[in-house]
């Protein structure tokens, strides 16, 4: 008989978006706003495999509206597959709607090394609009950005580092799949790691973010820094001890 075929189990590439909100029409309105086809960053996702994480919520408003609010997923370039952490209610809900029921706890992946990676950071439920989007970069080790980035201006590092030589002004926007450095003040968000790498970190000569993620573990600016971080030249990670904690340190001359 012929071996025409063999199977074997595999780690996909995912990207997890938490609902926090079982509020489906707003949450479409806000992923429409901030990466429908219509928005400025309609590019920003690249079909890529989506699994929905209801851990926060008990129940929906309307379950369904559940097949409404996957079609706005796919017209943001994501492919919604698995669901976890649901009860009885929505998981019914999602497996009629053909999507397969994953663990409560996936494995996150290796280190950015290859393209697409497990995770992208959160999308959480915000009404911002993006108004300008400088550039995408589809495969290089390093961007770098010479000018300064003011407000509603976003950079996508896509599968590489990104070095900033200039400030990033409130209201910007610094993401990379790798590594952020900014030789200047960081004032507005960076997200690192963004497409899952737990290694990556993000490096600043004056730290003041409105916001820092690494791998989807963010901080916000309503927790304020300490004062030895919070204006100082710091690095931020990833805790190693798997309680996905993000670290601030000092960099000392």
């Amino acid at each position: 008989m012929a071996n025409t075929f063999e199977i074997k189990s595999t780690q996909l590439p995912l990207v997890a978006l938490l609902l926090k909100t079982p509020e489906l029409a707003r949450l479409m309105e806000d992923l429409d706003e901030q990466f429908g086809p219509d928005s400025q960053s309609p590019d920003f996702f690249d079909n890529d495999a989506l699994v929905l994480d209801f851990s926060n919520l008990e129940s929906l408003s309307r379950t369904e509206a559940l097949p409404q609010f996957l079609t706005k997923l796919r017209q943001c370039r994501l492919k919604p597959i698995a669901f976890r952490n649901a009860g009885k209610t929505i998981a019914d809900e999602a497996l009629a709607c053909g999507l397969i029921e994953a663990p409560a706890d996936m494995p996150r992946g290796k280190p950015v090394t290859q393209k697409k990676q497990v995770e992208k950071p959160v999308v959480e439920s915000v009404r911002e609009v993006v108004r300008e989007v400088i550039r995408e970069v589809p495969a290089q080790s390093t961007l770098v950005i010479d000018k300064p980035l003011r407000s509603g201006q976003k950079v996508y590092a896509r599968g590489a580092d990104l070095v900033v030589l200039a400030m990033v002004n409130m209201g910007a926007e610094v993401v990379a799949d790798g590594n952020i450095h900014v030789y200047a003040p960081l004032r507005g968000k960076a997200m690192a790691g963004a497409s899952g790498n737990t290694q990556a970190r993000i490096f600043s000569l004056c730290l003041e973010p409105e916001l820092i993620s690494i791998a989807g573990v963010y901080r916000t600016s309503e927790n304020p820094l300490s004062k030895d971080i919070q204006g100082k030249p710091a690095q931020v990670r990833l805790s190693s001890d798997g309680q996905d904690k993000l670290l601030f340190e000092a960099l000392n001359s």
